[in-house]
């Protein structure tokens, strides 16, 4: 079934680091909020993290209202959509992440963070990947 899949392909994004750059806060408060009341009904006493709210939600598929399957497949595009941002940059800023970053811990955006304050002395299949999927500085 298609909601199986797409629960299972989200079953990351609990996992992966939510950082203003990459706006992950608003995705998971959106799903979050569509699916309230089959976290109400279903997954009240799941315990957060490591993916078991979205297992909780696999397990209750067949009951999910057409608002929260909704969600889950809008979240699982985006996601794709980041993790296709994320390969894109990672291939195309390997040796720059080497050259610049290799001291970063990996982890919560630190690295991209590091490419961008680097931006004017990295690569320009880096710079223009960065472009591509609208990295830049936070200007807050």
């Amino acid at each position: 079934m298609k909601k199986s899949i797409i629960v299972t392909a989200l079953f990351g994004i609990l996992l992966v680091p939510a950082t203003d750059a990459w706006a992950m806060e608003d995705l998971i408060a959106d799903t979050m909020e569509a699916c309230k009341p089959e976290i109400e009904s279903y997954c009240s006493q799941v315990t957060m993290g490591e993916g078991r709210l979205l297992a909780c939600f696999y397990a209750h598929e067949d009951k999910l209202s057409a608002r929260c399957g909704y969600a889950l497949y809008t979240a699982a595009a985006e996601l794709e959509q980041f993790a296709n941002a994320l390969t894109h940059v990672a291939s195309s800023c390997l040796e720059d992440m080497k050259e610049h970053c290799s001291e970063i811990q990996i982890g919560e955006g630190r690295v991209g963070l590091c490419l961008l304050d680097h931006k004017e002395e990295v690569s320009e299949t880096c710079s223009q990947a960065m472009d591509d999927v609208g990295m830049e500085v936070d200007e807050e």
